[in-house]
């Protein structure tokens, strides 16, 4: 059982590095220098502060230097970033599949958690991921680079569409979101991804309604919704998709 517990250390550090962009990416800052700091009072961490998730557990939660308290948030994304790459690697085994989804998973997370904080979905990320995406349709995903071609040019379409007809009611960062999955997963992928997180949009949307935390004319950010599709489909989408198939039939 070493080899799933290498997995997951392996996604706890890359977790680490997700918790970096999703902080300095939407500030335009460099997400390679200057070295990790506390973001309360600016002092470097020394390495034995930086190891991902046992850090933050032996500090309890606050900076070292001047105590104040550490957001959760970085544990969380570590966690989850160490617990998918385990999913994927159950699913894939070590090869290039699972190098492949390790890297849209968590730039999935990474874009989920930057549209949560800013409202925005950063070109730097959909668009050189849309152009890996047919890249890597050509000679590595298990999908053809029609699908890929399809799966980018349908999704990114409709939700263009929505965007006309709706006046604004969808961001140009969803539709090259979107786009960018497309391309990573083919049209089934792409409208699973469309399907569920717009499912799962109306259902936390109208939760934060009746929760009295948002009116009905507030927007809620949809990147965190399609993020959340594209990754079920990346792991169980095509048993979802038997199933339902199944019951049909």
């Amino acid at each position: 059982m070493l080899e799933p517990l290498v997995v997951f250390v392996f996604g706890l550090i890359i977790g680490s590095f997700c918790n970096v962009v999703i902080y300095r990416l939407p500030t335009g800052e460099s997400i390679i220098r200057p070295g990790s700091h506390c973001r309360l009072c600016s002092a470097p961490l020394r390495p034995w502060d930086n190891i991902p998730l046992l850090s933050y557990l032996l500090l309890r939660g606050r900076c070292r230097s001047c105590k104040g308290r550490i957001s959760l948030r970085y544990p969380c994304v570590e966690l989850a970033c160490g617990a998918l790459y385990v999913l994927l690697w159950y699913k894939f085994g070590l090869n290039i599949l699972f190098v492949i989804y390790a890297l849209l998973t968590s730039t999935l997370l990474v874009v989920a958690l930057i549209d949560l904080d800013h409202k925005i979905i950063p070109n730097t990320i959909t668009l050189p991921g849309i152009l890996l995406g047919l890249g890597l349709s050509l000679w590595a995903l298990p999908i053809t680079p029609l699908a890929s071609l399809i799966g980018l040019v349908a999704g990114g379409l409709f939700f263009y569409l929505v965007a006309v007809v709706s006046k604004g009611g969808m961001g140009g960062g969803d539709i090259k979101l979107i786009a960018m999955i497309g391309a990573f997963l083919g049209w089934q992928g792409a409208f699973f991804t469309i399907l569920t997180g717009a499912l799962m949009g109306s259902v936390v949307g109208v939760g934060l309604m009746l929760l009295g935390k948002k009116g009905r004319k507030d927007k809620v950010p949809f990147g965190p919704f399609l993020s959340f599709g594209a990754i079920v489909f990346t792991l169980v989408g095509h048993d979802l998709i038997r199933w339902y198939i199944g019951l049909m039939s």
